[in-house]
């Protein structure tokens, strides 16, 4: 009787494990990043919920739940990927591990790929996490349209990683790497409707807002959870995602530093 035998991995498929799995034995060592990659999605949104009790978010279909697991998920793309990784770029660049890693068989997307890996995986992971947490603490229910919401993590999870690399390729040490990070962070925190949502801005305000980095991923993952979003706004949204995250890319690509900068 035969038996169907597991398709063997791929060259590529293995080198990004290998790699992905190294990273996160240097990740597990780095004890500051760990925390705050694991702690900030998980205490910063309560530091919220008073913000959130004064605001009428009932008005606009919003409940406190739903408003508290996006700004989690937020707080997740924020910390547990994008400064998680500016640290790991910076770091393994100045220590000569990315040119040591571009004279073997590895491609250069596959070195940013498998060096991205772990922090994507906490990110998605926390992400899981907090939507059952909020399900079942905070009486939200279960997302009305999920396929928003898986639309809007893997768009917001790509977009992270890829601004990391290009805000990695203008810093030149891992401490500078706090600051070069912080606008974005500041940015999208107050803007992209990550502490409160952009439904309670002024129109004006929340229309600009809107097209900030993040907003588009913030957005489809509350509208996950409310089933408020129509086709042709979430079509906008994703292309809006698009228009970020494609020169994200081509930048990276384009004027990545793989040399240490002195």
């Amino acid at each position: 009787m035969s038996t169907l035998a597991p398709r063997p991995l791929t060259p590529s498929l293995r080198r990004l494990r290998a790699l992905a799995r190294a990273e996160l034995t240097l990740l597990g060592r780095n004890r500051g990043v760990v925390a705050t990659a694991l702690l900030a999605p998980l205490a910063l949104p309560f530091s919220v919920r008073p913000a959130l009790d004064q605001l009428d978010l009932e008005k606009q279909g919003i409940s406190v739940g739903a408003a508290m697991f996006t700004a989690a998920v937020g707080f997740a793309f924020l910390f547990a990927v994008y400064s998680a990784l500016v640290n790991a770029y910076v770091a393994r660049r100045e220590e000569l591990v990315l040119k040591r890693l571009r004279t073997g068989e590895l491609t250069d997307i596959e070195i940013l790929a498998g060096t991205a890996l772990p922090a994507l995986a906490l990110g998605l992971a926390q992400a899981l996490v907090l939507g059952v947490g909020c399900a079942v603490l905070l009486h939200a229910g279960a997302p009305r349209a999920p396929y928003l919401t898986l639309l809007g993590l893997v768009s917001g999870l790509v977009l992270s990683a890829a601004l990391a690399a290009l805000t990695a390729s203008v810093t030149r040490t891992v401490e500078s790497g706090q600051v070069t990070g912080l606008p974005l962070v500041f940015v999208s925190m107050t803007g992209s409707g990550i502490m409160f949502p952009t439904e309670v801005m002024p129109e004006k305000l929340a229309s600009v807002c809107e097209l900030l980095p993040l907003s588009p991923a913030i957005r489809l993952v509350r509208a996950g959870w409310t089933g408020h979003m129509s086709a042709h706004e979430a079509l906008g949204a994703l292309a809006t995602a698009l228009a970020w995250t494609v020169p994200a890319v081509f930048a990276v690509r384009r004027w990545f530093r793989w040399e240490p900068r002195r």
